[in-house]
């Protein structure tokens, strides 16, 4: 499937003490580039999180957010501890017994006390596991939106390439008519410039003409080219290099068929084709 470069994800985790928002945007790049922006407690989770994505992806500007929100303490009902209880109800009988006139806790005070109220936090092995399976859902969801962009970009590259292939079908059935007329034309010139004793010469003057002009290799590369970058657009792995070089094939082709354009046809169809190819390069930056 053809894939593009550019896709967006995020995913939300609802952990007991703290929420965890995860953001995977891609753009298009020469190779694969990853950048972090984690949270101070996932720093050492960045290793195993690049080599999660470089499973997933082979090219493209890779920007991964992880943040982590502590949910406040008012939100959270964890009790009392019974081991401060004891130990202050302990602590307070030593001290009446001592000191008879002394004040007794205060239920505020208890409260107040610290570890009174439970807090407890979210194992670290426990959220680190949590936010790789988050990370993992993330980017299933980076890879889907990066094919379904990736379907676009073929089916626009397939639009252009049947056009160019109907200018080239369309300009090959007037060669044989084109070279005649180029060759009836140079043998008149010829003939007024070197008169009826010059028929050697007007031949081999003829002939050089008629190989320079001559495009059906050009023609039999384009076609070659054409078949190929739909070869390629049916593969499944990374595509985009490969593209990217029959483009540039592609465009040196159109262009030495119109270096060698003996008639208005292939002048025009050498400009149509250049500019589909165009085309359908700017497109092939964004494949993978």
């Amino acid at each position: 499937m053809t894939t593009s470069m550019t896709g967006f994800s995020a995913h939300s985790l609802n952990l007991d003490h703290a929420s965890v928002n995860i953001d995977l945007r891609s753009v298009n790049q020469r190779y694969l580039e990853l950048h972090f922006r984690l949270a101070d407690e996932l720093r050492p989770l960045e290793p195993q999180l690049r080599e999660l994505i470089n499973q997933r992806l082979a090219r493209g500007k890779v920007e991964c957010r992880i943040s982590l929100l502590p949910v406040s303490a008012d939100s959270l009902d964890n009790g009392l501890s019974p081991a401060i209880l004891e130990r202050l109800a302990h602590w307070q009988d030593e001290v009446l017994q001592r000191l008879p006139h002394s004040t007794r806790l205060s239920v505020n005070e208890v409260l107040r006390w610290p570890g009174a109220v439970q807090t407890a936090a979210l194992s670290p092995d426990v959220l680190n596991e949590a936010v790789l399976a988050g990370v993992r859902t993330t980017l299933d969801e980076l890879v889907e939106s990066r094919q379904r962009e990736g379907a676009k970009l073929k089916q626009h590259i397939l639009d252009r390439l049947g056009a160019a292939e109907a200018q080239v079908a369309g300009l090959q059935p007037l060669l044989p008519a084109l070279i005649a007329a180029q060759r009836d034309k140079l043998t008149e010139r010829l003939r007024d410039a070197l008169g009826d004793a010059g028929h050697e010469r007007m031949a081999q003057e003829i002939a050089l003409a008629a190989q320079k002009a001559d495009i059906d290799e050009e023609i039999s590369r384009l076609t070659t080219h054409f078949a190929e970058v739909r070869r390629v657009l049916d593969q499944k792995n990374a595509i985009g290099k490969r593209l990217d070089f029959l483009m540039q094939e592609l465009h040196r082709e159109a262009n030495t068929l119109g270096s060698k354009s003996v008639a208005v046809e292939t002048s025009r169809v050498s400009l149509e084709l250049k500019v589909l190819i165009e085309q359908m390069r700017e497109q092939v930056q964004n494949i993978e």
